[in-house]
Order: structure tokens, then sequence, then C-alpha cells
């Protein structure tokens, strides 16, 4: 996948609340990103105790018993404020998605998005500035937010120019794997359904020309 900071360990920390699906996930992370080194917490409380350093990338479900990972997003911001926080939810309704990107999460993907998707994400936040994550403020109906990464701009600006996902990675030096990744999440932020009505949606949003 081209991820990355070869020669140095990336540093991931996986809180969700199942230890089968996070022995799953630290499986494919490490196979997938051959210096990862992931630390897996069942709980916020978990998570903020047997952490010593900031991670490079934190991956957080919502749905756990304890604090729950949207009320979790405020002090995991304040301890680490330079990491950015993935939310991986089997829950991907539209308000949820919202309520989390407005809460400061980076990221929004579903648990039920295939793990290329997972990855995907993951090498977008490696790969970005720490400034970019909230470089694009974009207003929803009823003065709701959320936010576009300077890598989603690109994707999405490709992808109203009609491009197959093959193109754009061309174009930006990306996997088609990856490009699809980025796809799948401005599709999740804007609400669409296909590609076409996320450049429909996009244009009603003022985000492209």
């Amino acid at each position: 996948m081209g991820l990355i900071r070869a020669m140095s360990t990336i540093h991931i920390l996986l809180i969700d609340d199942h230890p089968m699906f996070r022995t799953g996930l630290n499986m494919v992370l490490q196979s997938s990103i051959p210096n990862a080194q992931v630390l897996e917490a069942g709980s916020l409380e978990e998570a903020m105790r047997c952490a010593s350093q900031a991670p490079d990338v934190l991956l957080l479900d919502i749905q756990m018993e304890g604090v729950n990972g949207l009320a979790g997003i405020a002090p995991l911001k304040h301890k680490w404020p330079k990491t950015p926080i993935v939310i991986l939810s089997a829950d991907a309704s539209t308000d949820t998605v919202q309520l989390a990107l407005e809460r400061g999460a980076n990221a929004f993907i579903s648990k039920a998005d295939s793990t290329t998707a997972i990855i995907a994400i993951i090498e977008q936040m490696l790969h970005s500035e720490p400034a970019t994550h909230m470089s694009t403020g974009v207003r929803r109906e009823g003065a709701s937010q959320f936010r576009l990464t300077a890598r989603q701009c690109e994707v999405l600006d490709l992808l109203s120019q009609g491009f197959s996902n093959r193109v754009i990675g061309q174009r930006l030096g990306l996997s088609e794997n990856t490009v699809r990744g980025h796809v799948q999440s401005l599709l999740v932020l804007l609400r669409a359904s296909s590609r076409s009505e996320a450049v429909f949606e996009a244009r009603r949003q003022g985000l492209l020309g």
C-alpha cells in the first residue's frame, strides 16, 4: 500500500470493547502496515491509562461500555491534541457521522466497509500535515458542520471531472485502493449513495465550482 515512513514505527491505538474484533483488525493492520505497532484497549479508561506516548493514529469505537466513544473524543483530544482520531463504528447513520465530526473526529468509517477502506483512511491520516485535517469547514443544512481533508478535496475535484479511481490514483500518485477508500469516505460525508450523487451534493454545498 505504499504506507509511509519506512524504517519508522507507526503507533496505532485501537479502542474497542470487542476482543475478537480488535484481534482481527490488529492482524490486518500488522499485515498491511509492516512497521505498525498496534496497542489495543477495551475502553477509554484503559486507553488513557496504558498508552504512554501519543499514537500516530487513534481508532475509536462508539458503542462501548463505560464512556461512550463520542463522549471520549474530547478527553482523547485533550491528552493527545496532535493525534488524528478515526471513528470506526457499526453505526454509520448520518446523524452519528455528523455528530462525530462535529465533536472533533478527523474521519469516520463504518465497520461494514472493507479493510482496504480502513487502511486507506489510516494512510490518509498519516500522509496529511496536522493542520489539513481541519482545513476545510463546510456548513450542512441546519448549521451543522463537517470537514474535508486536503486530499479529500483533491479526490472530489477529480471525481467531479468523471475520472475513474484508477485515473485519479495516477494523477495523485495514490493506489487505486487508496482512492477507493477516499471515495467511500466522501460518500459517507456527503450522505450520497453514488459518485454522481456525491458530486451533485458537493456542488450544492459549494464544495465545487
